[in-house]
């Protein structure tokens, strides 16, 4: 059996504040690049097929006042 370590590059600070958390935050944004903006246009319900519900999921659905009538 292999023993796998796992090292951490840097120790974790399990006690810190606010400000250690936020300092962590800005230095790992560089890495990540927000993506560009995704607009999404309505899908015509004639395109939407093969959807299938199990009749509780319905049933709980219907009796909700925000989906059902």
């Amino acid at each position: 059996m292999t023993n796998l370590k796992v090292h951490a590059p840097v120790p974790a600070d399990l006690d810190g504040d606010l400000a250690s958390l936020r300092g962590d935050c800005a230095r790992m944004a560089p890495h990540w690049a927000a993506p560009e903006k995704i607009t999404s246009r309505p899908v015509s319900p004639s395109l939407i097929h093969g959807v299938t519900v199990p009749a509780k999921s319905a049933r709980l659905l219907d009796t909700m006042l925000d989906y059902g009538n």
